[in-house]
């Protein structure tokens, strides 16, 4: 069952203080964006907040589960989703923990040659 929009853009209004937050419909479901990071995945209506360790702290008493068969265990949300200020913070968290995103070479690549012409 693929989510429904309206509930994607609940939870991006939930969040919307966290930083810069965008939805991407990614195969029938939704990744969430906050400052160029994944932070989230919406499946089957279901809020799958990326794991860290001061996100662990924050929810206290964590539920964890895969978002679709094969995937990394994360934090399912199911409790909170109506708190705008926990879960706000709960992704101010998560993406400062996170990694940057890895550049992509092919990108990076073309871009350097268009450059050299």
């Amino acid at each position: 069952m693929a989510s429904d929009l309206s509930f994607v853009d609940f939870i991006v209004d939930q969040v919307k203080d966290a930083g810069q937050i965008v939805s991407k419909k990614m195969f029938g479901e939704y990744a969430i964006y906050c400052n160029g990071k994944i932070v989230a995945l919406v499946c089957d209506n279901r809020l799958f907040i990326k794991p860290t360790e001061g996100g662990r702290k924050w929810i206290g008493n964590v539920q964890e589960a895969s978002a679709y068969p094969g995937a990394k265990p994360s934090f399912l949300i199911l409790d909170r989703l109506e708190d705008k200020e926990w879960m706000s913070h709960l992704v101010k968290i998560t993406v400062q923990e996170l990694p940057e995103p890895k550049l992509n070479l092919r990108k990076k690549t073309y871009h350097l040659r268009k450059s050299k012409n």
